[in-house]
């Protein structure tokens, strides 16, 4: 049983070799971090895998079962890999637009940065976590996308894309917390632990915090 646990955390690249073996010259892995903080913006990672790739970073799985430690030391292994980027929507945003939306537009950035970075979006499989499409509305042109229920924790590309969104949003939060301190950013990373609420509650809302989310 112990293996069997062992191979449902550890990604493979079986689905992207399935979609290669279709046609697909390419698979960009997309998920995203911070849907659920109360301050701070979301982020979306993409990863790109390019067909006959054989191997990916030794220790790669989904950010959320990684330590924060071993997120920094994976991280740089990840950006060896292959290209991607990071693409985000500010607490601002979500409160004027709504989380659905800003996943999608944060998505949309980071594909188009990917895409100015000379890798043909335009030719790859989309692979999102997840059961549900929210990454078309806020595309100018259609792509071929899949998703899959457990792609986090099941594919090297999008275990990729999460990593990369996990870092560099908890840079910003680390960042954020030296300009807020009383809030705890550098640990609750802008989620909604009772230390969090209860700096709200003192001190009132900063301009990263998302007000619609927030009872007051």
């Amino acid at each position: 049983m112990a293996a069997g646990a062992d191979v449902s955390k550890d990604p493979t690249l079986l689905v992207e070799r399935s979609l290669f073996a279709e046609g697909a010259s390419l698979v960009i892995g997309v998920d995203e971090v911070g849907r659920g903080a109360v301050a701070g913006p979301v982020a979306v990672g993409v990863h790109a895998v390019v067909a006959g790739t054989e191997t990916f970073p030794e220790g790669l799985r989904d950010s959320k079962l990684l330590s924060e430690k071993k997120r920094d030391v994976i991280a740089p292994l990840v950006h060896e890999w292959g290209a991607g980027a990071v693409g985000f929507a500010s607490a601002e945003e979500i409160d004027h637009a709504g989380i659905g939306a800003c996943l999608a537009e944060s998505a949309r950035r980071a594909l188009l940065e990917l895409h100015r970075a000379g890798v043909p979006v335009g030719r790859a499989v989309i692979l999102l976590d997840g059961s549900h499409d929210w990454l078309t509305p806020a595309l100018k042109r259609p792509l071929e996308i899949r998703t899959m229920v457990g792609a986090d924790r099941q594919c090297a590309s999008v275990a990729a894309a999460s990593v990369r969104a996990k870092v560099a949003r908890d840079a910003l939060m680390r960042e954020a917390h030296e300009a807020h301190p009383e809030y705890g950013w550098a640990s609750n990373k802008g989620y909604g632990a009772k230390a969090h609420y209860e700096a709200i509650a003192a001190h009132g809302l900063t301009e990263l915090h998302r007000a619609t989310w927030i009872k007051h």
